[in-house]
């Protein structure tokens, strides 16, 4: 039974967590010593929280003056003054490295919950240059570790409800206040990515194995009760290394099967997953942990000493303080209006299956269920018809193939381990091994789909390329590690991270690092990823849409990057060759490119050219079947596809964003967009190497602050800076850390006075004369390529009402989002008849969704107003292209058969009424 939060036991609850007084931990950098006469010009509350926290001199002088800049400049300062105080230590403290305070201290001394904080300090920003990228960067990791802490608690509280009972001495509450403080102790010594979810959950189902084998059969509900008693029987050894040590010994390293595999059912867990952490990262800390002292239960205090210990090192919240119910991490108040969106939970009275809510250890849990589901039966080996594929090459690429995966595994587990934590090495070959029968899936629907579009069947080119294969492996890991979370931009990726701390997050683009591959290469397999895995969520494909963002805004133009070498190329060929010429911008972007496009063919459709001795035959590959031309002809430079392709997307982007940030701006000067757009495009097409190091942003604000600055529009840097702040995807490193020189960084400000300025000059001057250049085209913005297959479609005006395609047979309804009130397969029985009047109430529960025909007539008309998005493209209002919707007939089919089905029913009754007596 979960702790009950009350007011007993909280004296000795807080006897018991409270802080070590012992401050050896403090920074040697700075004395510890807080002389009280050296700070006699500050307010006297200011210096004695000084004092409480035990900050040192230097810490307490720069903290006062960060308050004397932004009290003035912040609002409700006297209302908040005590907590504002509160901010400014904990930014100096960060800003200088020095261990004065933990969070949970500094929290508990000004009386604030770690939500509430955490916004507070980002409020302090008035100036946009008084939080530094380390501390945001800080900010970011406290938030993330405390969501995934939360998540934690509850699933905890939840399981124990299952598995103990409720005493009346609340005996159980000394058991589940042990097994919890182990628990975040484990967590603590096993990951130094402690905002690992998926591992930190199967370690805490670890921890409850070892308490409740070891739990009073008293203590125990039924099932765990029936489960323990079997445990007569000779246990399962998890842990081989222990077995020359005493026999006190054995009994730690042993583990309970069938108890664990009845956790992991219950908690829709992985039961092979965890095994694999039991027998590495637990067995590891058990052994640390000596627990043979211990008969029953590990001494709380000895625990909670340990666990003191931990979290004064670690600077960070207490996690102790969830058991009791502290203010301090109380999770927020959720808003009922946000909570409507989705569909309401299945009511008592409902027929079919209750759907339970999508909390993120479940959400992650069945995304993990989902992918190795989806994954083939034959392992990390190709099927056999790919294996066919690769016989088929004039080179057979198998032997290639399979020494670079052997090669590449060799490299990424031990480096996922130095990321995640001691023994964790078994954790990344377990991900690589996923990863790999991701690739060979993938792989085999790719070239399946090569197979179709050019009736052949011979891929030696394409397979023995060793960039593709590294790429389309980094992509099938880069899935993996986003299904478990390990990856993902929720906790600050894509920033300026380097050093150690860059080197302990999996965030993209981790990854390339690791196999050593350019981000320019990576990009050019994500859409054929895409399409070829029709399977992926559409969590999945938005983080690698992400990616590619991520690739064409920054990490692409990275120093070393090929991408530069192409673009020199391409000057070199001559002016008139461009990498994607204005008058293409106006055209949909094309979406009917391969794998085999981008990683081998250099020439871009309509310029292809063939050399002399190379004459197409009709088993070539897509890549080597250009147009010929004319005897005798000079051959043309050819150009890269994979290139236009880049700048395509670039342009589209960076359109995208702009015109964003200037309908924050810019909503009275409407004609001044497309000035900066041309200005921007010509950036990106002449002055390329501005992109090198830098962001694309970075160039998007300069070219809007020069333009109104020609113009004679009064907007000022800190008002861009400010809108920049608020729109989606944007790290405050874009603003506050831009390449200067080498090696130097500065505000955006800056880079503008000293590098955009000065490179641009002439071209910026030209748009204050009477003959302006001529304004760029404005890019068409496209739909998103990627299909959403699982997405459900909410029906407009309508009472919960979604529609979804079935993605497979296996898919349950608990698996299947939004959690709708009622799920039905349309061509599949009801299973229930009284089905047919919910579906009626929910659809006539609105008068807006169709309109019945004057006649009184069954026929239903849609309402001009009723769009439905399919196949990324919008239908035209109330018209119909190439044939009805077929969402829109189904909806009409159900309706129809809904109305037969209620005629009928309506006959069968008269009749009966009339034959009863």
């Amino acid at each position: 039974m979960p702790p009950k939060k009350r007011n007993s036991g909280t004296a000795q609850s807080n006897k018991e967590l409270k802080p070590s007084s012992d401050r050896s931990f403090v920074d040697k950098k700075g004395s510890p010593e807080f002389s009280q006469n050296k700070h006699t010009d500050k307010d006297v509350d200011f210096v004695t929280l000084c004092r409480s926290l035990h900050v040192t001199d230097a810490v307490c002088e720069r903290a006062w003056t960060l308050w004397k800049t932004v009290q003035d400049l912040m609002e409700d300062v006297a209302a908040n003054q005590k907590r504002l105080w509160g901010a400014c230590l904990f930014v100096t403290a960060t800003d200088m490295d020095v261990a004065c305070f933990t969070l949970t201290e500094v929290l508990k001394a000004v009386n604030i919950n770690v939500k509430q904080f955490l916004s507070l300090v980002r409020r302090l920003d008035v100036n946009l240059d008084t939080i530094s990228t380390k501390v945001n960067s800080a900010l970011t990791r406290v938030e993330k570790k405390y969501d995934v802490m939360l998540a934690l608690y509850q699933r905890f509280e939840k399981t124990c409800k299952k598995i103990f009972v409720s005493t009346p001495d609340e005996k159980e509450r000394a058991t589940l206040r042990t097994c919890w403080t182990m628990f975040l102790l484990a967590k603590g010594r096993a990951l130094q990515m402690e905002d690992d979810l998926v591992i930190s959950f199967q370690l805490l189902l670890c921890t409850l194995e070892l308490f409740i084998k070891r739990s009073s059969p008293e203590l125990l509900l039924p099932l765990y009760k029936s489960v323990v008693s079997k445990a007569q029987s000779p246990l399962t050894r998890t842990s081989r290394r222990n077995q020359s040590k005493t026999k006190s010994r054995v009994v730690e390293s042993e583990v309970n099967v069938e108890l664990l595999e009845t956790l992991c059912k219950d908690n829709e867990c992985n039961a092979e997953e965890v095994k694999n952490v039991y027998q590495t990262s637990f067995s590891a800390f058990l052994d640390l942990m000596d627990l043979s002292r211990f008969p029953d239960f590990p001494l709380v205090t000895d625990i909670n000493q340990q666990y003191q210990e931990h979290y004064l090192k670690s600077r960070d919240i207490d996690g102790r303080l969830f058991f009791v119910g502290d203010e301090t991490v109380l999770a927020p108040k959720v808003d009922i209006s946000q909570v409507e969106r989705t569909p309401k939970k299945t009511l008592p009275d409902d027929d079919g299956p209750i759907i339970p809510p999508q909390t993120p250890i479940r959400a992650a849990m069945n995304s993990i269920k989902l992918l190795r589901g989806d994954l083939p039966s034959s392992g990390d080996q190709p099927s056999s018809k790919l294996t066919t594929y690769f016989k088929n090459c004039t080179v057979d690429p198998s032997q290639g193939i399979q020494k670079r995966l052997e090669m590449l595994g060799q490299v990424f587990s031990p480096k996922f381990g130095e990321a995640v934590g001691p023994h964790c090495i078994a954790y990344g070959r377990e991900r690589f091994n996923l990863g790999v029968r991701l690739y060979y899936k993938v792989m085999e629907s790719m070239l399946e789909s090569e197979e179709k579009r050019l009736s052949v069947q011979n891929f030696s080119k394409l397979l023995n390329d060793s960039t593709f294969h590294t790429s389309l492996l980094a992509c099938a890991l880069e899935v993996v590690m986003a299904t478990y979370e390990e990856s993902s931009f929720k906790n600050g990726g894509g920033g300026h991270g380097e050093g150690e701390q860059a080197g302990r997050d999996l965030c993209f683009p981790w990854i390339l690092n690791v196999f050593d591959l350019s981000a320019f290469d990576f990009y050019k397999v994500i859409e054929s990823f895409i399409k070829a895995e029709p399977t992926l969520s559409k969590e999945i494909i938005k983080h690698l849409e992400t990616c590619e963002n991520l690739i064409m805004e920054k990490i692409a133009w990275r120093t070393g990057s090929p991408l530069f070498e192409l673009l020199k190329r391409e000057q070199e060929a001559g002016a008139t060759e461009q990498a994607e010429t204005p008058a293409s911008f106006s055209l949909p972007l094309q979406h009917n490119h391969t794998a085999a496009d981008l990683y081998l063919s250099p020439i871009r459709p309509g310029l292809r050219v063939l050399p002399p001795e190379s004459p197409a035959t009709p088993s070539s590959q897509a890549s080597s079947q250009p147009n010929s031309q004319a005897v005798g002809q000079a051959p043309r430079q050819s150009k890269s596809n994979s290139l236009s392709l880049f700048y395509k997307k670039l342009y589209h982007l960076a359109y995208t964003r702009l015109k964003t940030l200037c309908s924050c701006l810019l909503s009275n000067h409407p004609d001044l967009e497309h000035v900066i757009w041309t200005l921007f495009q010509h950036t990106l097409q002449y002055e390329y190497d501005l992109m090198r190091d830098r962001h694309l942003d970075q160039l998007m604000m300069s070219a809007m602050y020069a333009i109104c600055k020609v113009k004679s529009v009064d907007l000022r840097f800190k008002s861009i800076v400010s809108a920049y702040k608020n729109m989606p995807n944007t790290n405050q490193e874009t603003f506050k850390h831009v390449l200067i020189t080498d090696g130097q960084y500065d505000s955006i400000i800056v880079f503008y006075n000293q590098v955009f300025m000065q490179k641009l000059k002439t071209n910026i001057l030209q748009y204050a004369s009477t003959r302006p250049p001529t304004l760029s085209p404005i890019p068409q913005i496209p739909c998103s390529p990627y299909k959403f297959p699982n997405s459900p479609l909410r029906v407009p005006g309508s009472n919960n009402v979604y529609i979804s395609p079935l993605k497979n047979p296996r898919m349950s309804p608990g698996m299947m989002t939004p959690r709708s009130r009622m799920l039905v397969s349309i061509g599949e029985s009801f299973g229930f008849a009284n089905r047919f009047q919910k579906i009626n109430q929910m659809v006539n529960s609105s008068d807006r969704a169709h309109k019945r025909t004057l006649d009184g007539g069954s026929a239903l008309k849609t309402l001009k107003r009723l769009r439905f998005d399919m196949d990324g493209q919008d239908e035209a209002d109330g018209s119909k292209s190439g044939g009805e919707s077929a969402l829109i007939q189904k909806l009409a089919e159900m309706s129809s058969t809904r109305n037969r089905m209620q005629e009928q029913k309506m006959k069968e009754d008269a009749e009966s009424r009339k034959k009863s007596p």
